[in-house]
């Protein structure tokens, strides 16, 4: 007998399925292009978030930048992302903000931009 766990409980894959792609992906996928094609994806982590009105999730995305055309990229970057409007069904993102960025000097200078994102859930 196969037991599949899809074929016993599909509602719950489905739902799975869903919360992973969530809202974490449009997320990424705009920072990214935010950053533009010269910035590197190096982590994003993400923990839940609430108050006594609202619930979510804080996000972090860090981004590099490598190379001395890539600076003003990630200058752009900096100064763009905590007034871009990002457009995720379902959330609100409440804030965007920059906490740390790194930069490391060299024949080949590299910027490393952490940001952090407060998404609610839009009810």
């Amino acid at each position: 007998m196969h037991n599949d766990a899809h074929a016993l409980h599909p509602t719950v894959r489905e739902e799975d399925h869903r919360r992973a792609r969530g809202p974490w992906l449009r997320l990424l996928s705009q920072v990214l292009d935010l950053a533009g094609p010269q910035a590197d994806f190096l982590r994003h982590s993400e923990r839940p978030w609430s108050s006594a009105t609202f619930s979510g999730a804080r996000h972090s995305i860090v981004v590099a930048f490598e190379g001395k055309d890539s600076m003003t990229q990630a200058e752009a970057y900096a100064a763009a992302l905590p007034d871009h409007e990002f457009s995720i069904p379902g959330q609100i993102v409440a804030d965007a903000a920059i906490v740390s960025a790194e930069h490391a000097n060299g024949p080949r200078p590299r910027r490393t931009i952490e940001a952090e994102f407060l998404l609610l859930e839009d009810a």
